[in-house]
């Protein structure tokens, strides 16, 4: 079969570098998507990104279709033939507007009804003329933020200039927003010039020729082998951040790395407010001697070649000067303020309007936090630090660093604090309570920390649902997931057994003054799809990961455990048998009327007796607070006691108060059994 390359490639005005990756990964998923719907043979497909351009290149794609073979369905078979036992109408206007003969009709039985069927021959179409649909393939792209301009009313992520479309030799008919697909390709805004492409193959080559190098990986190499060579040229360390080499991989399409100096006398500031005015405002990678200390050096990369590089550097250095002279100012400036001047700024700064200011954040986060020390047995020196933090952590949002630099925030409160003599557990907790602040983040290291990181999440969590701020789908503005993510992750990590239902409710309580259960129902869902996750991870099985949601909901560490402990046991002989016999109460049990009592008085046989004793015996297990294992354990030492009450007792017996009774047995027995995971809903084999 003859077959042809295809590029698509979509110039357009600078994109923003951190949609860059999504969107390509996005088009060139789709496009193999539609090649194998569209059953068209492909052979290796490549993707090109730059700021101005997104580009696939499809090799060895079939010039047809392939052919198919279908089986249509037809009208039932009693109107396909008339009085006489001829073809109908009917029959010959199917056969024909599908270019089948009434020979090629065979019958089958749907739903206790004959209908018509046949083979039907499909022959491919040419691909060049079905390729017209991939315009369709770029305006689906999803971007964050899409925007219209001139009178068109196509969205897309910024105005689209020009569209190369080339099968083999042939321009592909496409037209978007005016733009018509074309062989004329763009080169460096700068440096390059617009060309005609001769053939797809040659896109790569031609670029290069016009300072485009095209491939996203082989700019992100370029740049690491170009600070690898100046590392060794200078004897320095380099440290590359990922996000910013992608970041600046992304901002350029012909990189070239260089290097700049500051004023030795910015170095006396904090090495994390150099860094931060060089990565985040500059994109530019911070230079450290051997010994990891930081050097009056940045390393930059220019969009363009080394002509007048000196220049370049130049500018950049007058930039950077005036951003760390403003950092000096402001660095300066705050340590003149005290403490707690700031914390009175914080009553006129509203947090949202529903909920109040960032003082009153302040004051539910001392309360929380006091609760978890109380949980945690803080001695009372403890309890005394943790409230310190807890009422500064804050602080450093109204300094003017934070202002300039949000990303500071925390880093710079530490500093202050220690600078204004807090002690060092106070300073180190306003810094770690913003922790973990994203999946791959760690937890804080110390418990003050932990507990105002927890407080102030949990904060942030229960207020928002209590104004009805809940995430829905993809929309989280306030990042609630995420902090609920990491309160489950502190409180696992750190082995803390502390009932999550009940600090939920006392939560509710400080942030609304009253219990609300249909509120705590929305806590409680919420939380519990953020363990399930953190057991996913684990790869627990998805119906044990149900049954121990199912469970009482209480400490991190006790869910995880009860997951862990069947995860382990659910290949063991004996598990089948023990899920059964334990499934089979918790089933019985829904019949049971609630509130009601055992009555021991009421047992006609001794298998009633003795599921009873081992009942007792179960809920003082229960509350001796054993590991998760040997509760399993204990719990399923029921099988054989289940097995030969269920042998020689009818739970719904005749009589209608030992029917009540034994369903009593079989509820209060349940409820046990429940409270580790709910059995019923394993698959066992």
């Amino acid at each position: 079969m003859s077959s042809r390359n295809l590029l698509l490639e979509v110039g357009i005005e600078e994109m923003p570098a951190r949609f860059i990756n999504n969107a390509i990964r996005e088009l060139g998923q789709n496009i193999e998507n539609w090649f194998r719907e569209n059953k068209i043979v492909f052979n290796e497909v490549r993707l090109f990104s730059t700021p101005r351009r997104l580009a696939v290149l499809v090799k060895e794609v079939a010039e047809f279709q392939n052919d198919t073979e279908e089986e249509i369905k037809g009208p039932a078979k009693k109107i396909l033939f008339d009085n006489e036992g001829n073809w109908s109408k009917a029959a010959l206007g199917f056969t024909k507007s599908n270019g089948i003969s009434v020979e090629d009709l065979y019958f089958k039985e749907i739903k206790g009804v004959e209908y018509a069927h046949a083979n039907k021959f499909v022959k491919g179409e040419e691909t060049i003329k079905l390729l017209e649909q991939l315009g369709n393939l770029i305006t689906s792209l999803h971007f964050p933020n899409s925007m219209r301009w001139g009178s068109q009313n196509v969205r897309f992520i910024r105005p689209i200039r020009w569209i190369v479309a080339l099968f083999g030799s042939e321009t592909v008919s496409i037209e978007i927003a005016g733009v018509k697909a074309g062989n004329i390709t763009h080169g460096h805004r700068f440096l390059g010039e617009q060309i005609p492409l001769i053939a797809p193959v040659d896109y790569e080559k031609v670029l290069l020729g016009q300072y485009v190098l095209a491939s996203y990986d082989e700019r992100r190499e370029a740049i690491e082998e170009q600070i690898k060579r100046l590392e060794e040229e200078q004897n320095w360390e380099i440290p590359v951040d990922e996000e910013l080499l992608e970041e600046v991989t992304n901002l350029v399409e012909y990189p070239t790395v260089f290097f700049g100096t500051f004023n030795q006398e910015f170095l006396k500031l904090p090495e994390e407010v150099l860094i931060t005015s060089m990565k985040i405002h500059q994109r530019y990678f911070p230079v450290k001697n051997k010994n990891g200390q930081l050097l009056p050096y940045f390393v930059a990369v220019r969009n363009g070649d080394h002509r007048h590089i000196e220049t370049v550097a130049k500018g950049n250095e007058k930039v950077l000067r005036a951003r760390l002279s403003d950092a000096v100012f402001f660095y300066q400036e705050d340590q003149k303020v005290p403490i707690n001047d700031h914390l009175q700024k914080l009553e006129s700064i509203i947090y949202h309007e529903k909920i109040g200011t960032l003082a009153e954040k302040v004051g539910r986060i001392r309360k929380i936090a006091e609760e978890l020390g109380g949980m945690l047995s803080l001695s009372e020196q403890e309890l005394k630090v943790t409230d310190r933090a807890a009422e500064i952590c804050k602080f450093d949002l109204v300094s003017n660093m934070v202002n300039e630099f949000p990303e500071l925030q925390g880093v710079m409160g530490e500093k202050y604090a220690l600078q204004q003599g807090e002690l060092p557990g106070v300073a180190k907790a306003i810094y770690e309570h913003y922790k973990p602040r994203h999946a791959e983040d760690s937890i804080p290291t110390t418990t003050i920390g932990s507990i105002v990181s927890i407080a102030d999440k949990l904060d942030s969590i229960v207020s928002s649902f209590a104004i009805g701020l809940i995430p829905t789908g993809s929309q989280d503005p306030y990042a609630l997931r995420r902090q609920a993510a990491g309160v489950i992750q502190i409180l696992f990590e750190k082995e803390w057994n502390i009932p999550l239902n009940n600090l939920l409710k006392k939560v509710i309580v400080i942030e609304t003054g009253d219990q609300n259960d249909e509120l705590y129902q929305q806590l409680e869902t919420f939380f519990k799809l953020r363990i399930q996750h953190l057991l996913e991870e684990k790869e627990i099985r998805y119906d044990l990961i149900e049954a121990v949601l199912g469970g009482d909901f209480n400490s991190v560490k006790d869910v995880v455990s009860r997951a862990e402990t069947l995860q382990t046991r659910k290949d063991q002989a004996s598990f089948k048998g023990t899920i059964e016999s334990l499934s089979r109460v918790l089933n019985i049990a829904q019949k049971a009327e609630p509130g009601l009592q055992v009555n021991p008085e009421l047992f006609e046989n001794e298998y009633e007796e003795k599921l009873f004793d081992q009942w007792n015996n179960l809920k003082d297990i229960f509350a001796s607070n054993v590991v998760s294992s040997e509760l399993f354990d204990a719990i399923s030492s029921l099988e054989t006691a289940i097995s030969n009450y269920f042998d020689h007792t009818m739970v719904m017996a005749d009589n209608e108060e030992i029917q009540r009774n034994r369903l009593a047995q079989m509820s209060e027995l349940a409820k046990l059994i429940g409270a580790y995971a709910t059995m019923n809903v394993i698959v066992v084999k």
